[in-house]
């Protein structure tokens, strides 16, 4: 199935379509600084409907997505929104789910471009099991609204998935439009871009697939063993680097968050080289810059990846804009 096409909110006036994996929503709606303070306060919503769906059905569904995931969902209760992990046999990160089972289904969301594989991996897995899975992003797209929002979800909404951080709606792919204007009837509730809630994402420490991971991460380096990961379940693909790096307290590189140089006019890329301060813009690379972001009170802010014996008190030098570091996964 081809990927999510483009949102029908990027017609909204001011409306600046996203880079790379996001360029089928809106990176913002000209008042970057104004949306993200409405979406912190727990005002507005945020498109994104380039995410990719799957729902998987049958009476066998949780009891073997429980074999193949990183969470304990065997017991999953209705309406209970929780994340997980697939990883190779070696224990790296293939894919993050987002998933709530609504007692007849399990419904997922998965980064854009990643439910094809997700659906091909599940598919070789069913064996013997009474499960069906299948990728229904042509028909659904989801809509996310921050923690604290008066804004209930619209009728046909498929399932909603409540998280610390807000909840992402599942609706039909057809009432995206009418949905969002809906609530832009209160100005407070307009569409907020994806920028802002990038921002407010790298604030909160928490990873993305793909900006955070590359093909070697594994959980303990990004923080996923404590939201995604179940230490105490059964066996599942990768489970032995799992215990075996949790108990040894060492994986390789460490989730940083970097307060950068609010005097730089540029933001540090994807990839960026980050390098001890000491070192100086040409010393050795020990790490690199997964996200970097604009926020409205913090300024220029980033994460980063860092070999695992970086100094916890280093100054840093991110893409050659001084920065210092705040730990998320301790050395």
């Amino acid at each position: 199935m081809a990927a999510a096409p483009s949102s029908p909110l990027l017609n909204t006036p001011g409306a600046v379509a996203g880079e790379g994996v996001d360029e089928p929503v809106a990176a913002h709606y000209g008042e970057l600084f104004r949306e993200q303070r409405r979406l912190a306060s727990g005002r507005g919503h945020v498109d994104l409907s380039h995410r990719e769906v799957l729902r998987v059905s049958g009476e066998d569904r949780l009891a073997w997505l429980h074999l193949l995931l990183t969470q304990h969902v065997e017991h999953l209760q209705p309406h209970r929104a929780t994340e997980a992990l697939v990883l190779s046999a070696q224990g790296h990160i293939e894919h993050h789910l987002t998933l709530v089972d609504d007692g007849a289904a399990t419904w997922i969301h998965v980064e854009p471009g990643t439910a094809q594989a997700l659906l091909g991996y599940l598919e070789s897995m069913k064996f013997f099991y009474r499960v069906e899975a299948a990728d229904l992003t042509a028909g659904h797209a989801v809509l996310h609204l921050p923690a604290g929002s008066i804004l209930e979800p619209p009728r046909g909404t498929a399932a909603v998935l409540e998280h610390a951080w807000g909840r992402d709606l599942i609706v039909p792919r057809e009432s995206l439009e009418a949905v969002s204007g809906a609530w832009a009837k209160d100005a407070a509730d307009a569409p907020v871009g994806l920028l802002a809630l990038e921002a407010l994402r790298v604030e909160a420490h928490r990873p993305r697939l793909g900006f955070e991971t590359d093909h070697r991460t594994i959980p303990h380096e990004v923080g996923w063993l404590a939201t995604a990961v179940h230490l105490d379940k059964g066996c599942y693909r990768g489970q032995e680097t799992v215990a075996r790096v949790h108990n040894l307290g060492r994986p390789p590189r460490r989730l940083v968050f970097l307060h950068l140089d609010g005097s730089e006019v540029r933001l540090p890329a994807h990839g960026a080289p980050v390098r001890l301060a000491a070192d100086g813009p040409e010393g050795r690379a020990i790490g690199f810059v997964t996200t970097s972001a604009r926020h409205h009170e913090l300024g220029p802010v980033a994460l980063a990846l860092v070999k695992r014996n970086t100094p916890e008190d280093a100054a840093l030098i991110a893409d050659a804009v001084p920065a210092a570091q705040e730990v998320i996964v301790p050395a």
